[in-house]
């Protein structure tokens, strides 16, 4: 929600890279959070905390699994390639942290391009094609590459910035960076 303000005050160009954050946590053994009660409920009130501290709606722990046959990533591929996921994740984001609605079932994600101006038949047809699926190896792949083990990560060259609280210092090192 903060990161097109940010990016364009600081001339910072971003490129949404959408990619299958659980595959690479099973692959890394890094799941356990999720299955630590204790840590989760802590997790969540992190979030929470950040949320009001930024200004940033919160509506409490969302319903989860939130995107159980990677529909909602799928799209997410699309909207990337035709440059209008910056609005599609703000849209997914709000409808599942604000309205609790799980954004990989067909029906929210259908609502969510509606809202955004978009034919949800052919958008969601277009989605369950191979050219998608390689898409989003691609992409996975690239960030295993690039190291990502969470998200949001956001990637300066080679440099790595893991976590919404190093959004400030991405940005920063992105503005230095020589081109």
């Amino acid at each position: 929600m903060r990161i097109d303000k940010m990016a364009a005050s600081a001339s910072v160009e971003v490129h949404w890279r959408p990619f299958n954050l659980r595959e690479i946590l099973v692959e890394q053994n890094n799941t356990s959070f999720a299955k630590n009660s204790i840590r989760l409920n802590y997790n969540w009130r992190d979030i929470e905390r950040r949320a009001a501290r930024l200004g940033i709606e919160f509506a409490g722990r969302p319903t989860y699994p939130v995107d159980p046959d990677l529909l909602a990533l799928r799209v997410g591929v699309i909207a990337a390639a035709q440059n209008w996921c910056p609005a599609y994740t703000r849209a997914t984001f709000r409808a599942w942290f604000l309205e609790n609605k799980a954004s990989g079932l067909r029906g929210f994600v259908e609502e969510i391009l509606i809202g955004l101006g978009k034919s949800s038949q052919e958008v969601l047809t277009h989605a369950a094609t191979p050219e998608v699926d390689e898409w989003l190896k691609r992409e996975t792949d690239a960030a295993r590459r690039f190291g990502i083990f969470g998200s949001p990560t956001f990637a300066v060259g080679s440099e790595i910035f893991w976590g919404d609280d190093r959004l400030e210092e991405a940005i920063e090192y992105a503005s230095s960076s020589p081109s």
